[in-house]
C-alpha cells in the first residue's frame, strides 16, 4: 500500500505558524498573499491581518457606461463595510476601480461555478436578463437585492426593486419616473444615494502620453466633441452639418474643439477635419480613449458610454438627450442636458417616426450658448 512520507520539517513549521486565517482580506487562495510576497509575513505573527466583514456580490453585466454608472455603490459600501470583500461579474472588467473591487470575474462557465459555491453576505444584481436573475436565485446569500428569476420569469428580489422594474415593462410609466438612475439603485439596495462619486480605472501612463494637447491648444479650454452615439440608438444622431457649424463657432470663439469617437466614428471624424481643419486624434482601445478624453475641459455628447467616462472623470459635460427620460440622468451638477425643441416622439425608439428627424431641431447655437456657459464657471 502506498503511503505518505511526512515532512517533519514542513510539519514544524505549520505547528509554528498556527492556522491559515482564510477570512483575511490579503488571502489569496492557493498562492502567497501579497504580506507573505513581500515582506514574509505568516498568519500566526501577521500583523496586517484584516478579517473580511462581509463579502458582497455585485452582478451588473451590461453595457460599459451602464457598469460605469452602477460604481457610487462600491464608494457606500466601502464606508460602511471598510474591510468588505466584493466581487463583480460583468462583460466589462476594464473600467472597474481595482483598488475598490476586490475580485473582478467575466460570465463564464468557471465564474457561474465559483458563484454558486460561495456564500455571500450581500447578492445584488442590477441586470434585467433572464442569466443575470437565475443567478441571484442560485447565489447563496442572506441579503438579494435588484432582480430575481421567480417561477419562469424575472421579478424584483425585494419591494425595493420594484419601481424599477415596472418603469423597466411600461413606456407611459417610464415617462413620468421623475427618478435618477442613481437614486434607483440605491433604493434598490435599501440604501439613500449621498452623492457618491463614480469610480473609474483610469491609466495616467496613458495620460501623460497625451499631455501635449495642451501645448497644442495653446492654452484654450479643450472641447471634447463625441460625434457618435453608438450603434444601436442611432436616432440620438446630431445632424453633420451642424457638428461642423459648431466646429467652426468653437474655433472663432477662442475654443480648442478636438472630435472623438471609435472606429464607427473614424470616417465621419475624419470628415469634420477636412471641412474645419480642427484636430481628431483618432480611435484607440478603451484605456487609452479614457486617457484622451482626460485632457478635455468640457465634453459634448449624446447620451453614451462617452456620458458616464466623461462623469467618471469629473468633467463638465453638455448632454444631448431626446429619447430618454431626462429625468433618469444625474450630472453632479457639472453639466447640462440639452434637448430639440420640438421634443421627440419616439422614447426608447431606434427609428424616427416624424418627417423630420428632431434631433434637426437642436439648433447649433443652443448649444454653443451652452458651452461658453460651462467654459465661464
Amino acid at each position: 500500500m502506498f503511503k505518505v512520507q511526512a515532512n517533519t520539517t514542513i510539519f514544524a513549521d505549520m505547528n509554528e505558524y498556527g492556522h491559515i486565517k482564510y477570512d483575511c482580506k490579503h488571502f489569496r487562495g492557493g498562492i502567497p498573499c501579497t504580506p507573505n510576497k513581500l515582506r514574509q509575513k505568516v498568519c500566526s505573527s501577521c500583523d496586517e491581518y484584516r478579517p473580511i466583514t462581509k463579502r458582497i456580490l455585485i452582478i451588473k453585466l451590461g453595457a460599459i457606461g451602464d457598469v460605469i454608472r452602477t460604481t457610487p455603490l462600491l464608494v457606500r459600501y466601502k464606508q460602511l463595510y471598510p474591510d468588505c470583500h466584493i466581487t463583480w461579474l460583468t462583460q466589462s472588467p476594464a473600467v472597474l476601480p481595482k483598488d475598490l473591487v476586490d475580485e473582478i470575474l467575466t460570465p463564464d462557465f468557471i465564474s457561474f461555478y465559483k458563484i454558486k459555491n460561495t456564500t455571500f453576505d450581500i447578492a445584488i444584481n442590477l441586470d434585467k436578463e433572464v442569466e443575470a436573475c437565475a443567478l441571484l436565485k442560485d447565489v447563496k446569500s442572506e441579503i438579494k437585492y435588484g432582480f430575481i428569476l421567480h417561477d419562469h420569469h424575472i421579478d424584483a428580489a425585494t419591494e425595493a426593486a420594484r419601481h424599477k422594474l415596472v418603469t423597466g415593462l411600461f413606456d407611459n410609466i417610464s415617462q413620468k419616473n421623475e427618478k435618477h438612475y442613481l437614486d434607483e439603485i440605491f433604493e434598490i439596495c435599501h440604501l439613500r444615494f449621498n452623492g457618491e462619486p463614480y469610480q473609474l480605472n483610469y491609466n495616467t501612463s496613458l495620460a501623460s502620453k497625451w499631455a501635449s494637447i495642451h501645448e497644442q491648444a495653446e492654452g484654450k479650454t479643450i472641447i471634447g466633441l463625441n460625434t457618435g452615439c453608438g450603434v444601436r440608438w442611432q436616432t440620438r444622431l446630431w445632424p453633420q452639418e451642424y457638428w461642423i457649424e459648431l466646429i467652426k463657432k468653437l474655433q472663432e470663439a477662442g475654443f480648442y474643439p478636438i472630435v472623438l469617437g471609435g472606429k464607427d466614428e473614424d470616417d465621419v471624424n475624419s470628415y469634420y477635419v477636412q471641412a474645419t481643419g480642427c484636430f481628431y486624434p483618432g480611435h484607440f482601445p478603451l484605456d487609452e480613449f479614457i486617457a484622451l478624453a482626460s485632457h478635455c475641459d468640457i465634453i459634448v455628447t449624446a447620451v453614451s458610454m462617452m456620458m458616464h467616462i466623461a462623469l467618471g472623470l469629473d468633467k463638465k459635460m453638455v448632454l444631448f438627450n431626446n429619447i430618454f427620460n431626462k429625468h433618469e440622468f444625474y450630472l453632479y451638477n457639472k453639466g447640462v442636458i440639452v434637448e430639440p425643441n420640438s421634443g421627440c416622439d419616439c422614447y426608447y425608439g431606434n427609428k424616427c417616426t416624424r418627417t423630420q428627424h428632431c434631433m434637426k431641431d437642436l439648433p447649433v447655437d443652443k448649444v454653443f450658448h451652452e458651452i461658453t456657459a460651462l467654459a465661464k464657471k
